[in-house]
């Protein structure tokens, strides 16, 4: 069964226009000429939390759901008898995030709250079901900060809890935040289904250029076998091509290794050196910013630099990793500067960064899982740098496709 685009969208305008007259009592400064972001959570409880209302509310979240006072939701819902909060759902890293990459909190109750919290990671289908029925929500709430990559793992999170609320009868409800990368534009390589993994369960690009609100509608309409009952509360204020300083919001890292906006803005392409055999940052201050081995000289940085890339330029570095790859070893690579955030590609960066790497140290290769085809979603990628192709050559393998994908995700912006 699919729903159409109309049917999905009008479920949508429904739950906005519920939450939207009352929004403009929310506080906050405004920006651009008075325009102010409020989130799906702000319009939400603007309007008294009228889509929960006669609710057993279960919340999917983690530490990035907070509102603009930096207090979290979880906190503010249960406070509110307005609402009845009665479970928490934590991703990866966990509910109040002390996990890292990898891990989670498992079950227990929040010291906090006292409100049970039900670990979801790893966990899809009739299992999530299940955990969704024993907690006895009737309505599951989505808030968590995306990045705007296909294989960071919230987004699949998100499918997952929404095939499961289906399966198990629940109604599901998306608070939208903004995508820290922009929303202007759908960038890299599409999965191919083969290919499926935690890391990328769909045929999505590897920069979606969407917002967690449109990609579940992009997922109810086009992937789902049964659609879940769907209503999202989008933002107000907020343009696709806004980084995120120009919200306002305070920035919590999703995740330990995305610690600042601009950790965002470079992870989509750079996030392909997990891939290989070298430190993609993890273990220093700069995550995926910072990229290295033990052996790389400065010859790394000549060759990015000479590639011309645009908006960005490699410095020369030197790093130690106090985990992760290389821990406590020094080694020499890279630091990404991106002078210029309307120029840069970060999927063509990484491109380009992984071919230069290749061609300036001997040492350089793949996992031997080919992890790095599970990242770019194909063979493709891998088998044409190791052939030998330009970032230009590899970049025009996925235009098709690309193409397509973007042909598809135009049917579910909710955002100019």
């Amino acid at each position: 069964m699919k729903l159409s685009r109309r049917s999905l969208l009008a479920t949508t305008t429904a739950a906005v226009a519920a939450c939207a007259a009352p929004a403009a009592a929310a506080s906050g400064p405004a920006h651009e000429g008075g325009r102010r972001l409020r989130t799906g959570f702000e319009r939400l409880a603007a309007d008294g939390y009228g889509l929960l209302d006669g609710r057993r509310v279960g919340v999917v979240t983690n530490p990035t759901g907070i509102t603009r006072e930096a207090r979290h939701i979880v906190d503010v819902m249960h406070a509110d008898d307005r609402v009845d909060l009665t479970a928490v759902f934590g991703p990866e890293h966990g509910f109040r995030g002390t996990a890292q990459a990898g891990g989670s909190e498992g079950r227990h109750d929040d010291p906090a709250t006292g409100l049970p919290v039900y670990d979801t990671y790893l966990k899809s289908g009739q299992a999530l079901a299940d955990i969704f029925t024993a907690s006895g929500v009737d309505t599951v709430v989505f808030d968590i900060q995306d990045v705007g990559a296909r294989f960071y793992t919230y987004i699949w999170t998100l499918f997952d809890c929404m095939e499961s609320a289906a399966l198990a009868g629940k109604r599901f409800v998306v608070l939208d935040r903004p995508n820290p990368a922009t929303g202007r534009a759908a960038l890299g390589p599409v999965l191919h289904k083969e290919f499926a993994t935690f890391v990328g369960r769909q045929p999505v690009s590897q920069a979606h250029g969407m917002t967690v609100a449109e990609l579940a509608l992009l997922f109810n309409g086009e992937f789902l076998t049964t659609p879940v009952p769907l209503e999202t509360v989008r933002m107000s204020g907020w343009r696709r091509s806004d980084f995120y300083d120009a919200s306002g919001l305070p920035w919590v890292p999703p995740s330990p290794n995305m610690p600042t906006p601009e950790t965002a803005l470079v992870y989509s392409g750079t996030c392909l050196f997990e891939g290989t055999n070298l430190s993609e940052g993890r273990g220093t201050t700069r995550p995926f910013e910072l990229l290295g081995a033990e052996g790389i000289d400065g010859r790394w940085a000549d060759g990015a630099n000479a590639l011309g890339l645009g908006g960005v330029r490699f410095r020369e570095a030197y790093f130690a990793p106090v985990f992760s790859k290389f821990q406590g070893k020094t080694v020499g690579g890279v630091q990404l500067h991106v002078h210029d955030r309307e120029e840069f590609d970060p999927v063509r960066t990484g491109i380009g960064l992984l071919i230069t790497a290749k061609r300036s140290w001997s040492g350089f290769a793949w996992r031997p899982d080919h992890w790095i085809d599970k990242l770019t979603g194909s063979t493709r990628v891998r088998t044409m740098i190791d052939a030998g192709a330009g970032p230009d050559e590899v970049a025009a393998g996925w235009q098709e496709e690309l193409a397509g994908f973007r042909r598809t995700r135009r049917e579910y912006l909710l955002y100019r």
